[in-house]
């Protein structure tokens, strides 16, 4: 039931579609080996199939049109009843969709159980590799296995434990990824332009699995390791410095004081003049880290900040993802003066566990610099509309 060597993307979205291009050698192969997954009841994945076709401008180049027909498979139920489930499947919708995926992936669970294949040996279900941007895999993981209980309690699954519930489990991993990419415009008219290749770090889950995941996706051209000596967590927690960094602050130093937007290259947004606001920014992310066991008690802010320049270093002439999607709305006269999605799956995580952890005033500074954004928004509105 499951297709060895093939990979699924779940959704096409501006993450999802750079993967594909990618993955597929800047779409010089398109034979099936990589495919789009539908998720479940997505009201876009439906239009997608209505335009029936995606938009694919690589480079500045060409754009070229694919046939959704032929990239685009059903939702993972539907793969499975017709045996054409991928090997591995990278999860990259928003943060706020990755339990309806879970919840998902438990049906299919509960397919494969009544059709008498859920087993240790040989299971036919995924590698599921949760590549979207934020703080949650310990969040999703949990709730992976409370969704499966909950399975158990209605007599749709049978006992999981003690051997199937950790190889179930096992399939589920986390890909922290610096890969970049950008969609413009809506409906038939919608663009994606893939980011140049980023590394995406694969973490979490069963070794042996894991390792298999590895192989398969660098078999497709893909830029994957192993973070052998990390947790997911830890991961996800360094990601979050780059992402806070560049795109929360780089918003801040791009939106002057009468309005004006810039568009500022991490380089740009990563000079020393800023390195005061920078640090104390990671001073507080290593409090929250430090409370969650992400960072051990010995790190520091200035490790911390030091490497956050070394491995910015090849992307100073890029310009972070949530500047390109203020400017863009700015634009075209859409932007409101709220805090970006990017933000959002960053900040709100680090408040709450902040609040858990008794670090007041650390929940307070991440507050702060929420109300401060939307300022800077609210400023840059006005400035357009001439107000």
């Amino acid at each position: 039931m499951i297709r060895p060597g093939n990979i699924g993307i779940l959704p096409a979205g501006a993450l999802g579609v750079s993967f594909f291009y990618h993955l597929t050698g800047h779409l010089a192969d398109l034979s099936g080996g990589v495919s789009f997954i539908e998720r479940q009841g997505s009201a876009s994945a439906k239009m997608l199939q209505e335009v029936g076709y995606l938009q694919i401008v690589p480079d500045d180049q060409v754009c070229q049109r694919l046939s959704t027909q032929a990239i685009v498979q059903p939702d993972l139920l539907t793969c499975y009843q017709r045996g054409t489930l991928p090997e591995v499947l990278l999860v990259c919708p928003n943060p706020d969709q990755l339990l309806e995926v879970i919840t998902a992936c438990v049906q299919l669970l509960i397919e494969i159980h009544e059709r008498g294949q859920l087993t240790t040996k040989n299971l036919p279900f995924p590698c599921v590799v949760l590549c979207a941007n934020g703080i949650y895999f310990q969040r999703v993981r949990q709730f992976f296995i409370e969704k499966l209980e909950e399975g158990t309690l209605f007599g749709q699954l049978p006992d999981l434990w003690p051997e199937l519930m950790p190889k179930i489990v096992g399939h589920l991993m986390r890909g922290v990824t610096i890969q970049t990419g950008v969609r413009e415009g809506s409906g038939a008219n919608t663009l994606y332009r893939p980011g140049p290749s980023g590394l995406t770090r694969l973490a979490g889950g069963d070794l042996q699995l894991r390792e298999r995941c590895a192989q398969v996706l660098c078999a497709h051209g893909g830029w994957f390791e192993l973070a052998t000596d990390r947790s997911p967590t830890r991961l996800e927690f360094d990601k979050a410095l780059l992402n806070l960094v560049c795109n929360l602050l780089g918003q801040l130093y791009a939106i002057d004081e009468l309005g004006n937007f810039c568009l500022l290259t991490v380089g740009e947004v990563l000079v020393p003049a800023h390195a005061i606001q920078i640090k104390e920014l990671i001073g507080h992310v290593l409090r929250v880290g430090q409370a969650v066991k992400a960072y051990p008690a010995e790190e520091t802010i200035d490790r911390l900040y030091t490497h956050l320049i070394t491995v910015s270093q090849p992307h100073h002439g890029h310009v972070p993802s949530s500047l390109q999607w203020v400017g863009l709305r700015l634009r075209l006269g859409i932007l409101s003066p709220e805090v970006t999605p990017t933000e959002s799956w960053l900040v709100d995580p680090l408040m709450r566990y902040a609040r858990s952890a008794g670090l007041e005033d650390t929940a307070t500074y991440f507050e702060q610099l929420k109300l401060a954004l939307v300022e800077k928004l609210t400023c840059a509105i006005r400035h357009k509309n001439g107000l």
